[in-house]
């Protein structure tokens, strides 16, 4: 056997673990610049698309709404692909479906078919449940002092493709008309070929899996455990705290990530209406996507240092922020619009890296991809929920009240961090 399948080559020494990381995380890199390419396309143009071929601006959520529904999907089958064969291949299939999801929007739109459209919109989605999961694969190996971080990793590679990818929409529509496809779908284009890139990056090179890997070393030390009986006590102490850390988490990242969705939504709408240039709400997308991967070069770092629930906090109060502004600004204003969807694009990497390290703390390896899978499926329907309520909500109350509602969602994750710590000073308290 070689080395890359003998898991106990690893099991036995630390510092192949610490290479192995290292090197799965550099993988994540390299995936992580390609598929944030592809993020780009459905938050930038798919609204204007749809609004394109129905002339009905009720519906322009459903792009947004379908993706996200179609990621929800893709993220349970991600996770229990995962769980099963890896990271390697539950992550290389999902960006895969994606970049087929993506090449056959271009198809509808050329057919003209909202049918099709819808279909591709909603497999499309996969790719974004593929990006979100793959903050997961750079954790596998990592203590509980860098797992935050190698969340932060994970999603600030996003941003060169992320950042890049709605200030092509002109370029690209400039090559969809070279090659004879519909102008708006040339980020689709884009997306097709960077999800490719991104699942082929993961099935050739996250090898051995770093899941697997650190599978054989929690049933190496679950054993030795057994043999000095220490294994029972502690199972009963974990079990109590990981059932209420998943929850907590679990709601961070579903209330953090559907408020960021509704409002990013209906922005492109918003200020198409006060007279607001293609080419300007791409610098705006462009700049909230900044917003959601860049600080994570620190994010991650603070999570770690300063902890999980102050930066929950600290998501809370910056989407609600991001809320008031995005109410009262003018929505033809590059500038106020562009801080608005900045900070709001800021409280949803907190939420998400804080989020995320609290799931990851709460779960073994033999079943976190899993759990993470499921959870991904509530985060991705949340997004779903966002995007259709927004439409909604815009059409009959106007933007103003679809950004208060969500100041008011963001505003309750601060009691739930705090009731968090109080059951947790009780629990120990109980323990003791």
């Amino acid at each position: 056997m070689s080395r890359l399948q003998d898991y106990s080559y690893y099991v036995n020494s630390e510092e192949a673990q610490k290479q192995l990381y290292k090197r799965s995380l550099l993988v994540v890199i390299i995936s992580q610049i390609f598929s944030g390419a592809g993020l780009a396309a459905g938050i930038t143009v798919g609204s204007l698309i749809i609004q394109e071929m129905t002339g009905n601006e009720s519906l322009a959520g459903m792009p947004i709404a379908l993706s996200t529904f179609g990621s929800a999907l893709s993220a349970y089958l991600v996770g229990r692909l995962s769980q099963r064969y890896g990271r390697r291949f539950g992550l290389g299939a999902g960006f895969i479906t994606g970049g087929i999801g993506a090449f056959g929007v271009i198809l509808a739109a050329m057919s003209g078919s909202l049918a099709i459209l819808f279909i591709f919109l909603f497999i499309y989605g996969a790719g974004t449940s593929s990006n979100l999961q793959a903050r997961y694969a750079g954790t596998d190996l990592a203590n509980k002092k860098q797992r935050a971080t190698a969340v932060s990793v994970a999603l600030v590679s996003t941003t060169v493709g992320a950042v890049a990818g709605p200030n092509l929409v002109l370029p690209m529509g400039y090559v969809a008309d070279f090659i004879g496809i519909p102008s708006l779908t040339g980020v689709f284009l884009l997306a097709g070929v960077a999800y490719l890139l991104s699942g082929l990056t993961f099935l050739l090179f996250l090898n051995p899996d770093p899941l697997l890997v650190a599978r054989e070393i929690e049933l190496a030390n679950q054993k030795n455990q057994e043999e000095s009986g220490e294994l029972q006590l502690q199972l009963v102490h974990q079990r109590t705290a990981n059932r209420m850390g998943i929850w907590i988490g679990a709601v961070v990242l579903v209330l953090s990530h559907g408020v960021m969705v509704a409002i990013m939504t209906m922005t492109p709408l918003h200020m198409q209406h006060h007279g607001a240039e293609i080419s300007g709400i791409g610098i705006v997308i462009g700049l909230h996507i900044a917003g959601m991967y860049l600080p994570s070069v620190f994010t991650g770092v603070l999570v770690d240092r300063i902890g999980r629930p102050a930066m929950v906090i600290a998501s809370g109060v910056t989407l609600a922020t991001a809320g008031i502004l995005a109410a009262y600004v003018a929505g033809g204003s590059i500038f106020w619009m562009s801080v608005a969807l900045i900070l709001l694009g800021v409280g949803w990497n907190f939420g998400l890296i804080s989020g995320t390290a609290i799931v990851i703390d709460s779960t073994d390896v033999l079943t976190r991809a899993k759990i993470q899978g499921t959870i991904d499926v509530f985060v991705a329907l949340a997004g779903t929920v966002g995007g259709l309520a927004s439409g909604i909500i815009v059409a009959f109350s106007g933007f103003s009240m679809l950004s208060f509602l969500g100041t008011y969602i963001s505003l309750l994750l601060i009691p739930l961090i705090i009731w968090m710590r109080y059951k947790q000073r009780n629990s120990s308290a109980q323990t003791a």
